[in-house]
Protein backbone atom coordinates (compact mmCIF):
# COMPACT_ATOMS: atom_id res chain seq x y z
CA UNK A 1 0.00 0.00 0.00
CA UNK A 2 1.37 3.42 -0.95
CA UNK A 3 1.96 5.81 1.99
CA UNK A 4 -0.39 8.74 2.46
CA UNK A 5 1.01 12.07 1.15
CA UNK A 6 0.54 13.56 4.63
CA UNK A 7 2.70 10.80 6.15
CA UNK A 8 5.46 11.50 3.66
CA UNK A 9 5.46 15.22 4.47
CA UNK A 10 5.39 14.57 8.23
CA UNK A 11 8.40 12.25 7.97
CA UNK A 12 10.27 14.82 5.88
CA UNK A 13 9.52 17.48 8.48
CA UNK A 14 10.70 15.23 11.33
CA UNK A 15 13.87 14.38 9.39
CA UNK A 16 14.71 18.07 8.91
CA UNK A 17 14.19 18.69 12.63
CA UNK A 18 16.54 15.80 13.45
CA UNK A 19 19.22 17.23 11.19
CA UNK A 20 18.93 20.65 12.83
CA UNK A 21 18.73 19.45 16.44
CA UNK A 22 21.65 17.02 16.07
CA UNK A 23 23.82 19.83 14.73
CA UNK A 24 24.30 18.73 11.13
CA UNK A 25 23.58 22.24 9.84
CA UNK A 26 26.61 23.59 11.68
CA UNK A 27 30.16 23.71 10.33
CA UNK A 28 31.33 21.30 13.02
CA UNK A 29 29.73 18.37 14.81
CA UNK A 30 29.63 16.57 18.16
CA UNK A 31 31.62 19.16 20.09
CA UNK A 32 34.63 18.83 17.79
CA UNK A 33 36.22 21.18 15.28
CA UNK A 34 35.47 18.64 12.51
CA UNK A 35 32.74 18.64 9.86
CA UNK A 36 30.09 15.94 9.97
CA UNK A 37 31.77 13.75 7.32
CA UNK A 38 35.04 13.66 9.28
CA UNK A 39 33.24 12.84 12.53
CA UNK A 40 31.50 9.90 10.86
CA UNK A 41 34.81 8.79 9.32
CA UNK A 42 36.45 8.70 12.75
CA UNK A 43 33.53 6.64 14.12
CA UNK A 44 33.73 4.12 11.25
CA UNK A 45 37.51 3.72 11.48
CA UNK A 46 37.26 3.23 15.24
CA UNK A 47 34.67 0.49 14.74
CA UNK A 48 36.49 -1.17 11.79
CA UNK A 49 40.23 -0.97 12.35
CA UNK A 50 41.99 -1.75 9.06
CA UNK A 51 39.19 -0.48 6.82
CA UNK A 52 40.35 0.79 3.42
CA UNK A 53 39.56 4.18 1.93
CA UNK A 54 37.41 2.44 -0.69
CA UNK A 55 35.29 0.64 1.91
CA UNK A 56 35.05 3.81 3.98
CA UNK A 57 33.75 5.73 0.96
CA UNK A 58 31.11 3.04 0.44
CA UNK A 59 29.96 3.18 4.05
CA UNK A 60 29.80 7.00 4.09
CA UNK A 61 28.13 7.17 0.65
CA UNK A 62 30.83 9.61 -0.51
CA UNK A 63 33.02 9.83 -3.59
CA UNK A 64 36.44 8.27 -3.11
CA UNK A 65 38.17 11.53 -4.08
CA UNK A 66 36.29 13.38 -1.32
CA UNK A 67 37.20 10.69 1.22
CA UNK A 68 40.87 10.81 0.14
CA UNK A 69 41.02 14.57 0.77
CA UNK A 70 39.27 14.18 4.12
CA UNK A 71 41.61 11.38 5.20
CA UNK A 72 44.67 13.41 4.26
CA UNK A 73 43.53 16.18 6.62
CA UNK A 74 42.87 13.67 9.42
CA UNK A 75 46.31 12.12 8.92
CA UNK A 76 48.02 15.52 9.01
CA UNK A 77 46.04 16.32 12.16
CA UNK A 78 47.38 13.16 13.81
CA UNK A 79 43.97 11.52 14.12
CA UNK A 80 44.29 8.75 11.50
CA UNK A 81 47.28 6.57 10.53
CA UNK A 82 47.85 4.38 7.47
CA UNK A 83 49.59 1.00 7.28
CA UNK A 84 50.15 -1.52 4.47
CA UNK A 85 47.12 -3.64 3.63
CA UNK A 86 47.00 -7.33 4.53
CA UNK A 87 46.71 -8.66 0.96
CA UNK A 88 48.31 -5.87 -1.06
CA UNK A 89 51.00 -3.55 0.29
CA UNK A 90 49.77 -0.83 -2.04
CA UNK A 91 46.35 -0.86 -0.35
CA UNK A 92 46.42 1.21 2.83
CA UNK A 93 44.62 0.04 5.94
CA UNK A 94 43.28 2.82 8.17
CA UNK A 95 43.46 3.03 11.93
CA UNK A 96 43.21 5.66 14.64
CA UNK A 97 46.20 7.09 16.48
CA UNK A 98 46.04 7.40 20.29
CA UNK A 99 44.78 10.95 19.76
CA UNK A 100 42.22 9.58 17.32
CA UNK A 101 40.95 7.03 19.82
CA UNK A 102 40.54 9.79 22.40
CA UNK A 103 38.66 11.89 19.86
CA UNK A 104 36.37 8.95 19.06
CA UNK A 105 35.67 8.47 22.77
CA UNK A 106 34.81 12.17 23.12
CA UNK A 107 32.48 11.99 20.10
CA UNK A 108 30.66 8.97 21.53
CA UNK A 109 30.34 10.64 24.94
CA UNK A 110 28.88 13.77 23.34
CA UNK A 111 26.38 11.76 21.29
CA UNK A 112 25.34 9.56 24.21
CA UNK A 113 24.65 12.68 26.26
CA UNK A 114 22.43 14.02 23.46
CA UNK A 115 20.44 10.80 23.26
CA UNK A 116 20.17 10.45 27.02
CA UNK A 117 18.82 14.01 27.37
CA UNK A 118 16.20 13.42 24.69
CA UNK A 119 15.06 10.04 26.07
CA UNK A 120 14.76 11.55 29.56
CA UNK A 121 11.81 13.55 28.22
CA UNK A 122 10.02 10.35 27.15
CA UNK A 123 8.53 7.39 28.98
CA UNK A 124 10.36 4.00 28.92
CA UNK A 125 7.67 2.61 26.60
CA UNK A 126 8.33 5.44 24.17
CA UNK A 127 12.05 4.61 24.17
CA UNK A 128 11.32 1.34 22.37
CA UNK A 129 9.00 3.09 19.94
CA UNK A 130 11.77 5.54 19.00
CA UNK A 131 14.31 2.76 18.60
CA UNK A 132 12.06 0.56 16.48
CA UNK A 133 10.99 3.45 14.27
CA UNK A 134 14.52 4.71 13.65
CA UNK A 135 15.80 1.21 12.85
CA UNK A 136 12.96 0.50 10.44
CA UNK A 137 13.36 3.82 8.66
CA UNK A 138 17.16 3.58 8.45
CA UNK A 139 16.94 0.04 7.05
CA UNK A 140 14.39 1.17 4.46
CA UNK A 141 16.64 4.01 3.34
CA UNK A 142 19.60 1.64 2.99
CA UNK A 143 17.63 -0.73 0.80
CA UNK A 144 16.69 2.20 -1.42
CA UNK A 145 20.32 3.29 -1.83
CA UNK A 146 22.45 0.32 -2.91
CA UNK A 147 26.11 0.99 -3.58
CA UNK A 148 26.93 0.51 -7.25
CA UNK A 149 29.85 -1.84 -8.01
CA UNK A 150 33.06 -0.02 -8.86
CA UNK A 151 34.66 -0.43 -12.28
CA UNK A 152 36.94 -3.44 -12.66
CA UNK A 153 40.04 -3.22 -14.84
CA UNK A 154 42.17 -6.06 -16.19
CA UNK A 155 45.91 -5.48 -15.94
CA UNK A 156 48.78 -7.68 -17.03
CA UNK A 157 51.89 -8.30 -14.94
CA UNK A 158 53.02 -9.12 -11.45
CA UNK A 159 52.14 -6.77 -8.58
CA UNK A 160 53.06 -6.82 -4.91
CA UNK A 161 51.02 -9.37 -2.98
CA UNK A 162 49.62 -11.07 -6.08
CA UNK A 163 50.95 -14.56 -5.29
CA UNK A 164 49.49 -14.48 -1.78
CA UNK A 165 46.17 -13.04 -2.92
CA UNK A 166 45.65 -15.51 -5.79
CA UNK A 167 46.59 -18.39 -3.49
CA UNK A 168 44.07 -17.16 -0.91
CA UNK A 169 41.29 -16.93 -3.51
CA UNK A 170 41.98 -20.50 -4.66
CA UNK A 171 42.25 -21.87 -1.12
CA UNK A 172 38.92 -20.44 0.06
CA UNK A 173 37.00 -21.28 -3.10
CA UNK A 174 38.18 -24.87 -3.49
CA UNK A 175 37.94 -25.65 0.22
CA UNK A 176 34.21 -24.92 -0.12
CA UNK A 177 33.76 -26.39 -3.60
CA UNK A 178 35.79 -29.60 -3.28
CA UNK A 179 37.08 -29.94 0.27
CA UNK A 180 40.69 -29.20 -0.71
CA UNK A 181 42.93 -28.24 2.18
CA UNK A 182 46.51 -27.38 3.08
CA UNK A 183 48.05 -29.62 0.42
CA UNK A 184 46.15 -27.85 -2.35
CA UNK A 185 46.98 -24.40 -0.99
CA UNK A 186 50.69 -25.28 -0.80
CA UNK A 187 50.70 -26.59 -4.38
CA UNK A 188 49.05 -23.41 -5.67
CA UNK A 189 51.41 -21.13 -3.73
CA UNK A 190 54.60 -22.92 -4.76
CA UNK A 191 53.53 -23.41 -8.37
CA UNK A 192 52.44 -19.82 -8.84
CA UNK A 193 55.60 -18.51 -7.18
CA UNK A 194 57.75 -20.61 -9.50
CA UNK A 195 55.74 -19.44 -12.51
CA UNK A 196 56.19 -15.77 -11.60
CA UNK A 197 59.96 -16.34 -11.69
CA UNK A 198 59.48 -17.09 -15.42
CA UNK A 199 57.51 -13.99 -16.38
CA UNK A 200 60.56 -12.60 -18.19
CA UNK A 201 59.78 -15.16 -20.92
CA UNK A 202 57.48 -13.37 -23.42
CA UNK A 203 55.47 -16.60 -23.81
CA UNK A 204 54.28 -16.32 -20.19
CA UNK A 205 51.83 -13.79 -18.75
CA UNK A 206 49.60 -13.15 -15.75
CA UNK A 207 46.59 -10.85 -15.46
CA UNK A 208 44.74 -9.49 -12.43
CA UNK A 209 41.19 -8.15 -12.22
CA UNK A 210 41.33 -5.04 -10.05
CA UNK A 211 38.65 -3.02 -8.30
CA UNK A 212 40.66 0.01 -7.22
CA UNK A 213 43.69 -1.87 -5.81
CA UNK A 214 41.85 -5.00 -4.67
CA UNK A 215 42.56 -8.17 -6.67
CA UNK A 216 39.23 -9.84 -7.50
CA UNK A 217 40.55 -12.47 -9.90
CA UNK A 218 43.47 -13.72 -11.96
CA UNK A 219 44.47 -15.85 -14.93
CA UNK A 220 47.77 -16.92 -16.46
CA UNK A 221 49.14 -18.30 -19.69
CA UNK A 222 52.15 -20.57 -19.24
CA UNK A 223 53.80 -20.96 -22.62
CA UNK A 224 56.53 -23.36 -21.49
CA UNK A 225 55.40 -26.20 -19.25
CA UNK A 226 53.34 -28.14 -21.83
CA UNK A 227 55.79 -27.68 -24.70
CA UNK A 228 56.50 -24.92 -27.23
CA UNK A 229 53.24 -25.24 -29.17
CA UNK A 230 50.73 -25.29 -26.30
CA UNK A 231 49.56 -22.38 -24.18
CA UNK A 232 48.61 -23.65 -20.73
CA UNK A 233 45.84 -21.65 -19.07
CA UNK A 234 46.41 -21.80 -15.29
CA UNK A 235 45.32 -20.26 -11.98
CA UNK A 236 42.03 -18.90 -13.27
CA UNK A 237 39.94 -17.66 -10.35
CA UNK A 238 37.33 -15.02 -9.52
CA UNK A 239 36.63 -14.07 -5.91
CA UNK A 240 33.54 -15.54 -4.27
CA UNK A 241 30.77 -12.97 -4.32
CA UNK A 242 32.12 -11.30 -7.47
CA UNK A 243 30.89 -13.77 -10.07
CA UNK A 244 28.20 -12.58 -12.44
CA UNK A 245 29.97 -9.27 -13.13
CA UNK A 246 31.70 -10.47 -16.30
CA UNK A 247 35.12 -10.58 -14.62
CA UNK A 248 35.83 -14.19 -15.56
CA UNK A 249 34.82 -13.63 -19.17
CA UNK A 250 37.12 -10.62 -19.45
CA UNK A 251 40.06 -12.46 -17.89
CA UNK A 252 39.53 -15.41 -20.19
CA UNK A 253 39.32 -13.10 -23.20
CA UNK A 254 42.62 -11.47 -22.27
CA UNK A 255 44.35 -14.85 -21.98
CA UNK A 256 42.92 -16.15 -25.26
CA UNK A 257 43.87 -12.94 -27.05
CA UNK A 258 47.41 -13.23 -25.75
CA UNK A 259 47.70 -16.85 -26.86
CA UNK A 260 46.47 -15.99 -30.36
CA UNK A 261 48.82 -13.01 -30.64
CA UNK A 262 51.78 -15.18 -29.60
CA UNK A 263 50.93 -17.68 -32.33
CA UNK A 264 50.06 -20.67 -30.14
CA UNK A 265 48.03 -23.28 -32.07
CA UNK A 266 46.12 -24.37 -28.96
CA UNK A 267 45.28 -23.45 -25.39
CA UNK A 268 44.88 -26.26 -22.83
CA UNK A 269 43.49 -26.11 -19.32
CA UNK A 270 42.88 -28.65 -16.57
CA UNK A 271 39.90 -28.53 -14.25
CA UNK A 272 37.62 -31.15 -12.68
CA UNK A 273 34.02 -32.27 -12.97
CA UNK A 274 31.33 -30.50 -10.99
CA UNK A 275 32.40 -26.90 -11.61
CA UNK A 276 29.44 -26.28 -13.90
CA UNK A 277 29.63 -22.47 -14.04
CA UNK A 278 33.31 -22.61 -15.01
CA UNK A 279 32.64 -25.28 -17.63
CA UNK A 280 29.92 -23.15 -19.19
CA UNK A 281 32.36 -20.24 -19.39
CA UNK A 282 35.02 -22.40 -21.05
CA UNK A 283 32.62 -23.87 -23.57
CA UNK A 284 31.19 -20.45 -24.42
CA UNK A 285 34.76 -19.35 -25.22
CA UNK A 286 35.28 -22.28 -27.58
CA UNK A 287 36.96 -24.85 -25.32
CA UNK A 288 36.00 -28.52 -25.61
CA UNK A 289 36.52 -31.29 -23.06
CA UNK A 290 38.84 -33.86 -24.67
CA UNK A 291 39.90 -35.99 -21.70
CA UNK A 292 38.63 -37.15 -18.31
CA UNK A 293 40.45 -39.21 -15.69
CA UNK A 294 40.45 -39.71 -11.93
CA UNK A 295 43.11 -37.79 -10.04
CA UNK A 296 44.12 -36.95 -6.49
CA UNK A 297 46.95 -34.49 -7.00
CA UNK A 298 45.04 -31.74 -5.15
CA UNK A 299 44.49 -33.66 -1.93
CA UNK A 300 41.09 -35.18 -2.77
CA UNK A 301 40.02 -37.59 -5.51
CA UNK A 302 38.17 -35.86 -8.36
CA UNK A 303 37.44 -36.45 -12.03
CA UNK A 304 40.04 -34.31 -13.75
CA UNK A 305 39.14 -32.82 -17.13
CA UNK A 306 41.31 -31.40 -19.91
CA UNK A 307 39.80 -28.73 -22.13
CA UNK A 308 41.34 -27.57 -25.41
CA UNK A 309 40.69 -24.54 -27.59
CA UNK A 310 42.13 -24.36 -31.10
CA UNK A 311 43.51 -20.98 -32.14
CA UNK A 312 43.96 -21.86 -35.80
Amino acid sequence: MAPRPRTIEDIRDASRRLVRELGFMQATLAGTDLPASSVHAVIEIAARDGITATDLADRLRLEKSSVSRMLRKLIVAGVVAERPGTHDARTKALGLTPAGHQLAADIHAFARKQVQAALARLSPAQHDTVLDGLRLYADALVREAPVAPRPVRIERGYRTGLIARVTELHAHHYAAAAGFGQEFESIVASGLAAFCERLDNPANAIWAALEDDTVLGSITIDGEDLGPDIAHLRWFIVADGQRGRGIGRRLLSAAIGFGAARGFPEIHLWTFAGLDAARHLYEAAGFACVEERPGAQWGATVTEQRFVKSLR
